[in-house]
């Protein structure tokens, strides 16, 4: 092999990790072995995290980027677990030094090592020629989190049971959003424990609002008024500054729908236009500095 052709194999693959954001999730009650079921309309935002691969002979991973100090240690990144899950599935797995530039807040509802993982194994595939329908990359992904399978597609779908059973991709409209977090890291478990379901344990706050497969912007509006976050009052108990974000962002002028995404802090509210998203933004910024806020659309 000749030295331009070795350049061309070390050149860096990258992929972007878009936020995931919860537009509804209903939790339907707790299993027998403690894992909750629930269902939940996800979409992938403008947004995200960004990572590469530069093939080589060490799996390797580099963080950086503006919340990459409060990431935690890159040994315990899900980029290096759902690498290594794959590695077991599929002996002399191609792989390289990874690069994570984070972008997201953590622990915010927003999926990001979720989607980080889903990243690399993206790029995994890519630089090994697997399709992403590849019984071990889905393994892989299933093995390495919950919403690690709804992010290696990153298309609008229901996810539902613990995060495995997807439904086919929602075509929905561009959805015009701004995300706000206040900087306030929720983790999962803390806001299961809040709500305290016990194993087996239904909660029977009523059933999920049906989404078709296609939906207008309107129709689908009315239907996500009609929906809810299940998490949400258990994460203004943990964390207050959360019902103040919602009070914020339904009060911005153009809101439609203003929610928290996954098990919060961050909350989202939707616009009828990007210019409304933009103004509401700015306005957000301007009054809290100290909050993180992005005006983007999901599609």
């Amino acid at each position: 092999m000749g030295a331009a052709e070795l350049r061309v194999v070390g050149r860096p693959l990258t992929e972007r990790a878009p936020a995931k954001v919860n537009l509804s999730l209903h939790i339907v009650g707790r299993r027998a072995d403690g894992y909750h079921e629930l269902q939940s309309l996800v979409a992938f935002a403008g947004t995200g995290d960004l990572l590469s691969l530069s093939p080589g002979p060490a799996l390797t991973l580099m963080t950086d980027g503006p919340t990459a100090g409060v990431a935690g240690p890159d040994a315990d990144n899900l980029v290096l677990r759902a690498a290594g899950h794959l590695a077991a599935l599929l002996p002399g797995l191609k792989a390289g030094a990874f690069r994570l530039t984070k972008r997201l807040p953590v622990a915010a509802g927003l999926g990001g090592g979720s989607s980080d993982a889903a990243a690399a194994l993206r790029l995994l595939a890519r630089l090994n020629g697997l399709s992403l329908e590849d019984e071990r990359v889905r393994e892989s992904a299933r093995r390495t989190g919950a919403d690690v399978p709804v992010c290696v597609g990153a298309r609008a779908r229901i996810m539902s049971g613990i995060g495995h059973d997807l439904s086919a991709p929602v075509a929905l409209p561009p959805l015009y959003v701004v995300l706000v977090n206040p900087g306030v890291a929720l983790e999962t478990k803390r806001v299961f424990a809040e709500i305290g379901l016990t194993p087996g344990d239904n909660v029977g706050f009523g059933p999920p609002v049906d989404i078709e497969a296609s939906v207008s912007r309107a129709d689908l509006l009315a239907r996500l008024r009609r929906a809810r976050n299940d998490m949400e009052d258990a994460a203004v108990v943990l964390a207050p500054v959360v019902g103040h974000v919602l009070a914020v962002l339904a009060a911005a002028p153009g809101c439609r729908l203003a929610r928290m995404s996954g098990s919060g802090a961050t909350c989202f509210a939707l616009f009828e236009t990007c210019h409304a998203a933009a103004r509401a933004a700015r306005v957000i910024r301007r009054d809290h500095p100290g909050w993180w806020v992005k005006p983007t659309v999901l599609r």
